[in-house]
């Protein structure tokens, strides 16, 4: 049987106090279905095995449902539970699936014992962040997690190592009304003696730079340098806790990516690098020290949902070099995500990345089809364009932290000759990492090509919320994901995605019933809402729907031209 809470297998950091049990039976047979179920939940393991659950035991229920609300005693914070199924089949006779479970995470917001910190540039300053902190653990560990929650986008690190394969945490949300945190078991990251904590911050949505766009996304009521709050809750063996939390006593500098904009790009200098800087060998002394931020919301709740993660490595399949100093790859398919490189030269020697969906005549890459609501404030941050530069020691490889894009085609420009090959550039296909659970196969190849190609297309705008497109936009149209929705549901576990973007909607809906048409939304969306009242002037681009006046029951469509 197929167990999961929170639509999720065995989940960690759940906040929801009445969580749901779902499964789904293994029994092919004709005529199958369920005549009835018991569950039983429990903090010990053994016991649960045994069907004997401390906490609930429903009994044996007469139900065909395989979706049922936990009922039993409250939900305690930082706990670990178990739970057993048993079902009964269309003969009444039984079958018990082993034993899963769930954990809680802080389950309210007064639970935090981390202060929101950040360091003391304002928002037009480029560079990302480092912050880091030693420790010292002096007794043997039994269980360690990280809770960490983030105005922006963050990379968490313990003792050099890069905590998970998320990418793009936490997920995007109306920041001044809902903050999402992350939980991580990092029990085998830490060890007895001397630790370092490092944390990278990244600017995502909650502090747009690069451009005005269309969408008045720097204009957002919750803009600011990101920020962070972070407890790491060690349990020990004989039964202490200790919680390492954020606060004025980490430290800060700033990093080698001198820019990053989830909209565009990201910019590295590894000139700038400050190697072993997560370690605990690391000399901090001239860092300064972090500073007291407020929170952006009073509601921080777990993100409890498939993370995004680079799902695919896709090599180049073809290179074709311009000259000496240009370069384009070709990958054979359109994707969402990023392209890591690898090249070696002298310190200072720049290469400029730019991602694009098709070829002009002569072979160079043509953005004119996805940068046309591009408006940079300056020249220096190209569309879909990376910039790396060298620090000159080997062989070097750059990947992007902050950012994706929707391409197929790299054209690679150096600023002086260089070498490189076909294995010097490889994409990587990423998205909410969804696990499929349709599929269709017919005797008609291209029939199956097409429904390959539509898979692809939605995952390619499937990043924590139902996008438009990967490249000149990415945002949360409501009516693209309104048509794609059959579409993702019947080939990919993405639920546990609608439900988070429903919460997005209980965000941003006005008093009086009215959404906007883009969620989440700086604002944008809900205040052309009201353009034809006279109150708030309406952003307007030729040939783009808005809804321009609504009310609970009805929404008058306008098209601008």
């Amino acid at each position: 049987m197929e167990l999961q809470c929170e639509h999720l297998t065995n989940p960690l950091g759940i906040d929801a106090g009445a969580p749901r049990f779902s499964w789904r039976l293994e029994d092919v047979r004709s005529g199958a279905k369920q005549t009835a179920y018991k569950l039983v939940v429990g903090i010990d393991s053994s016991l649960v095995s045994q069907g004997k659950g401390g906490h609930w035991q429903s009994g044996k229920i007469p139900s065909n449902t395989q979706l049922v609300t936990y009922s039993g005693v409250p939900l305690q914070p930082f706990t670990k539970y178990f739970w057993r199924l048993e079902v009964w089949d269309k003969d009444r006779k039984p079958s018990t699936s082993s034993v899963a479970s769930f954990e809680t995470g802080l389950m309210n917001s007064g639970n935090w014992k981390g202060n929101w910190i950040s360091d003391i540039n304002d928002v037009t300053l480029k560079p990302a962040p480092y912050f880091r902190k030693p420790f010292e653990i002096t007794k043997k560990i039994k269980s360690a997690r990280a809770y960490i929650a983030a105005g922006g986008l963050y990379e968490l690190y313990l003792n050099g190592q890069k905590i998970g394969s998320h990418r793009l945490d936490p997920m995007y949300t109306r920041y001044d009304r809902r903050t999402l945190y992350v939980t991580y078991d990092v029990t085998p990251q830490l060890q007895s003696g001397q630790n370092a904590i490092g944390v990278l911050l990244g600017n995502g949505w909650y502090n747009h730079q690069s451009a005005t766009a269309g969408w008045y996304f720097d204009k957002a009521p919750w803009r600011a340098r990101p920020a962070f709050c972070l407890d790491l809750r060690i349990t020990y063996v004989d039964g202490t806790i200790e919680t390492i939390s954020s606060g004025k006593d980490w430290k800060t500098a700033l990093s080698p990516i001198v820019f990053n904009s989830i909209y565009t790009s990201e910019h590295y200098d590894g000139r700038l690098e400050q190697s072993g800087w997560n370690t605990v060998s690391f000399t901090d002394s001239s860092w300064k020290p972090a500073i007291d931020r407020s929170a952006p919301s009073t509601n921080i709740v777990a993100q409890s949902l498939y993370p995004i993660r680079l799902v695919e490595a896709i090599a180049t399949r073809s290179m074709t070099k311009i000259n000496d100093t240009t370069f384009v790859y070709d990958l054979g398919r359109n994707i969402a995500g990023i392209s890591q490189f690898r090249a070696k030269g002298p310190s200072g020697m720049t290469f400029r990345l730019k991602h694009g969906e098709r070829l002009y005549a002569n072979g160079r890459v043509d953005l004119s089809n996805i940068d046309v609501y591009y408006r940079p404030v300056d020249n220096t941050a190209p569309f879909q364009t990376d910039v790396f530069i060298l620090r000159g020691e080997g062989e070097e490889t750059f990947t992007p932290h902050f950012n994706y894009k929707g391409f197929q085609y790299v054209e690679v420009t150096s600023s002086q000759p260089v070498e490189l090959t076909k294995e010097s550039l490889v994409g990587y296909f990423m998205h909410s990492d969804v696990p499929p659970i349709g599929q269709v196969s017919s005797s008609n190849p291209t029939l199956n090509k097409i429904w390959w190609a539509t898979n692809n297309t939605y995952l390619s705008n499937l990043f924590g919320y139902p996008t438009d497109c990967p490249q000149r936009e990415k945002n949360g149209w409501t009516g693209d994901a309104h048509i794609t929705i059959e579409t993702g549901l019947y080939n990919f576990d993405a639920i546990t995605i609608y439900e988070k973007w429903l919460a997005d909607h209980r965000d941003e809906q006005q008093p009086n019933g009215v959404l906007p048409a883009i969620i989440p939304t700086s604002g944008w969306g809900t205040t052309g809402l009201t353009a034809l009242t006279g109150q708030v002037p309406l952003p307007s681009f030729p040939g783009m729907y808005t809804c321009s006046m609504a009310t609970k029951k009805s929404c008058l469509i306008i098209m601008i031209t």
